[in-house]
């Protein structure tokens, strides 16, 4: 049933139940997942192909939950998804044939920038703010930079949408949440489209970590949904640190 042991699949399972609960309220839940398959013995593709399956599943699910409530219309972010999936297989191209050793020097600095941004930076709450940047060259600049970037590498995406649409769409903590999970949704399809033809993909434990994402994912939602900013904004800022002592530990280790 599972290309591993399942004591191994088993662990990875419950690993992206977290990452489900975690990507859906502040991403970085890749970081979770991927570290975990490449200790399961996952080449670096197969960990690669692998987490975009199983994190489809969750952004999809959050996408839907957070549509449902209200908190955002899927049919006015369609552009932005299709760029999101188009520039994320771009990257995905890319990193099939590109070490990512520089990513990994520049991600830490990157990521405790974000985590200093969203823990010091006052009036961060659910209103809305002013909009710097106009809807279509957000669409064909901020996208498809942090698509590309997921597509290739992948850890702090949530965070890195979601601090865009806070600086340059002006949106408050929980609306930009909720536009970032259709984004993710769609960077993770494109992904798959150049991943799936190579044969890299466990699918056995990744459609069981699919499960898993989406009861992870489901939860995360409900809570940001109940709590909004007071309980996405430490959270990311956690999520932020976490991923960038990762990080450094492998990039220095």
């Amino acid at each position: 049933m599972f290309e591993i042991a399942t004591h191994l699949a088993l662990l990875l399972i419950l690993a992206a139940f977290v990452a489900g609960f975690v990507d859906s309220i502040a991403g970085g839940g890749g970081l979770i997942a991927m570290p975990m398959l490449l200790i399961a013995g996952a080449t670096p593709l197969e960990a690669l192909a692998t987490n975009k399956l199983q994190g489809a599943f969750g952004a999809g699910t959050a996408t839907v939950a957070y549509a449902r409530a209200g908190h955002v219309r899927l049919k006015d972010q369609l552009g932005m998804a299709a760029v999101s999936a188009l520039a994320a297989a771009a990257g995905a191209l890319v990193a099939k044939s590109t070490p990512a050793d520089v990513l990994r020097i520049i991600m830490p600095v990157i990521l405790v920038a974000v985590a200093a941004f969203f823990a010091l930076k006052p009036g961060l709450s659910d209103a809305s703010r002013s909009q710097r940047m106009a809807p279509a060259l957000f669409t064909f600049t901020a996208v498809p930079l942090i698509a590309a970037y997921d597509g290739f590498f992948g850890p702090g995406t949530g965070s890195f949408f979601m601090l865009a649409f806070v600086m340059l769409a002006g949106f408050g903590m929980l609306k930009a949440t909720a536009h970032t999970k259709l984004l993710n949704f769609a960077s993770n399809i494109g992904s798959l489209c150049i991943f799936i033809p190579s044969g890299a993909m466990w699918w056995g434990v990744g459609l069981g970590m699919s499960v898993a994402q989406i009861a992870g994912a489901t939860l995360g939602a409900r809570m940001a949904m109940r709590i909004g900013a007071r309980l996405i904004k430490p959270l990311i800022v956690t999520v932020s640190i976490a991923m960038a002592l990762r990080l450094l530990w492998q990039a220095l280790g």
